[in-house]
This record gives structure tokens, C-alpha cells and sequence, in this order.
């Protein structure tokens, strides 16, 4: 799992690890909130959401400041596997 985000390709790495961890997510919605469809159990431990959350709150913020559309970067990474 990339540790920080400082560029706008750390973001896309974080969105592709994500996409390799079989999650179908939208950057709004906390990682403590996706469940695994199969087991209904929690997808991540408190301590993984956590270390989640605070990597795209960083997405967010790179994003922000480079004038950059989240939502956009993140259907770039997920649209040739839908």
C-alpha cells in the first residue's frame, strides 16, 4: 500500500492498489463503510479504513490544490474494467 500521496500519480497509483484490492468504491464513502458481498463481513479492520481515509482525504487535498477532479482521475483508473 503506497504510505503517502503527494502527486497526482500517487493518486491514481492509491485508486489502481485499490482496484487490485477488488473494491469498487466511490471517493466519497469511508472506508470503514464497504462490505464484502460474499461473507457480509466488513472489507477493511478499523486500522486499514483508517490508514484508507487518510490517504484519499490526501487525494483529496493534492487534487484540490493541483486543480485536479477526483471523480475524473478515479473513473480514468476504473473504466476499462467496467
Amino acid at each position: 500500500m503506497i504510505q503517502t500521496i503527494e502527486t497526482i500519480e500517487d493518486v491514481k497509483v492509491f485508486f489502481r492498489q485499490l482496484l487490485n484490492e477488488g473494491l469498487n468504491f466511490h471517493p466519497d464513502t469511508p472506508f470503514q463503510d464497504y462490505i464484502n458481498a460474499e461473507t457480509r463481513q466488513q472489507t477493511y479492520t478499523a486500522e486499514e479504513a483508517d490508514v484508507r481515509n487518510k490517504l484519499m482525504d490526501k487525494c483529496f487535498d493534492i487534487c484540490e490544490t493541483l486543480d485536479a477532479d477526483i471523480y475524473e482521475l478515479c473513473i480514468e483508473i476504473f473504466q476499462p474494467f467496467f
